[in-house]
């Protein structure tokens, strides 16, 4: 019983603005590698958390539920924010980097271009839940996009919501970095090396 209470206790919202220095975000074009960078980080010992989004869509079409882009875009941006903040809260005891494939700005942003917006409660999301403020962004590469059962999205649209990732980040003070066109070892060597790890 006081190992589940300590478990309950310790899960706290409040707790991420402490580890917030911690939390490295992997952004940037769809289809740009960010997945081989996760599991190359994961292999040399980092703890990663992999993208809601695909979680998400893969979860929902084994259900049959409607939680994703093309049937209810808020359901499925709600899901993702939600998941992103577990992750955060999750990990708010670290003291070393945790890295995350895209953030909660990836899942908001989309939803600022569309009427009638992001609700008040996801952009308080935006505010509260903060990152490291340096972000690594995976520019378009076309030769590594591909679609798969949960890319459904062309890379003329990937290319648009890169734009708009851009400048979600940028508004809310985030310092961008983007990620060399190199092989993932070298991409994850500078990603380290510009975290002084």
């Amino acid at each position: 019983m006081g190992a589940f209470k300590a478990l309950e206790d310790n899960y706290s919202p409040a707790a991420v603005a402490a580890a917030r220095d911690y939390y490295v975000v992997i952004s940037g074009c769809s289809g740009a590698g960010k997945s081989s960078l996760l599991r190359e980080l994961s292999d040399r010992g980092y703890r990663v958390f992999m993208e809601p989004g695909r979680q998400i869509v893969k979860e929902q079409n084994f259900i049959g539920g409607d939680g994703i882009p093309s049937k209810d875009v808020y359901k499925f941006v709600e899901l993702c924010v939600s998941r992103s903040m577990h992750n955060m809260i999750s990990a708010a005891a670290t003291t070393s980097h945790v890295f995350f494939d895209r953030s909660i700005v990836d899942n908001v942003s989309g939803l600022k271009r569309l009427p009638p917006g992001a609700p008040p409660d996801l952009l308080k999301a935006l505010e509260t839940f903060r990152y490291s403020r340096k972000v690594f962004i995976a520019p378009p590469w076309p030769e590594l996009f591909r679609n798969d059962r949960e890319r459904l999205h062309s890379y003329a649209d990937a290319l648009a919501e890169y734009d708009a990732l851009l400048t979600a980040y940028e508004g809310l003070g985030y310092e961008l970095l983007l990620l060399p066109k190199t092989s993932i070892r070298e991409r994850v060597d500078f990603i380290l090396q510009e975290l002084g790890l």
